[in-house]
């Protein structure tokens, strides 16, 4: 079983004293590093950037309540990886089937925007969770910093895998394949970076390799 970080979490300054003010002006929001969801068993894992400040700093639950998730849940369900009626709550009934999803950095960065040696500190995390999947076979990672955090978290150059949308790459020493896709932010959607189509498009390429 790998090591999640604890709720009082204290490695990353600036996340720290992000989710302090956010205590005092959102109370009711989970405010804390949000964990995974998803089966550990799963064979495919879902990696993003990071919580979304009304999303899953609120919910508790990764892309729960935040616009990417809901792209990104219709569109596992399309593909049967889930089951339920999505309704942007944690405790929605919603479960996901054989996927795991959790970002590169569990805190809430403020302006959505991570440093590096936040995703470098965090990615222990991700290196434990991954070393616990035993059925892992794909990465998918939406957006540079997720690929670039899944990367650096297993030890590879970043300059062997270059990121674009629909990319795969076989990580092999870990013998997983990683599919990249732009990350389904409201942003990414509104300037026609990516589109439902093309999400779905990267989504299936992932789940063929299962």
């Amino acid at each position: 079983m790998f090591c999640a970080p604890q709720k009082n979490c204290s490695l990353c300054p600036r996340l720290v004293e992000f989710r302090q003010n956010n205590i005092r002006k959102f109370p009711a929001y989970y405010n804390a590093p949000v964990p995974s969801f998803g089966d550990i068993s799963a064979r495919l894992l879902v990696v993003g950037l990071a919580p979304g400040l009304n999303g899953a700093n609120q919910t508790g639950r990764p892309f729960t309540n935040d616009y990417a998730g809901d792209i990104l849940y219709p569109a596992l369900k399309k593909c049967g990886l889930a089951k339920g009626k999505y309704a942007k709550r944690a405790d929605d009934g919603f479960e996901l089937q054989d996927v795991r999803i959790t970002n590169a950095v569990r805190c809430v960065p403020p302006l959505n925007k991570v440093t590096g040696d936040e995703v470098k500190t965090c990615g222990e995390f991700l290196v434990q969770e991954i070393a616990a999947m035993p059925n892992l076979k794909v990465i998918l990672t939406l957006g540079s910093v997720a690929h670039n955090a899944v990367l650096g978290a297993l030890g590879y150059k970043k300059s062997g895998f270059k990121f674009a949308h629909g990319a795969k790459h076989l990580l092999f020493k870990h013998n997983i394949y990683m599919i990249n896709s732009y990350h389904t932010s409201r942003y990414n959607i509104n300037t026609g970076v990516l589109s439902e189509e093309m999400f779905a498009e990267a989504l299936n390429r992932a789940v063929a390799l299962l």
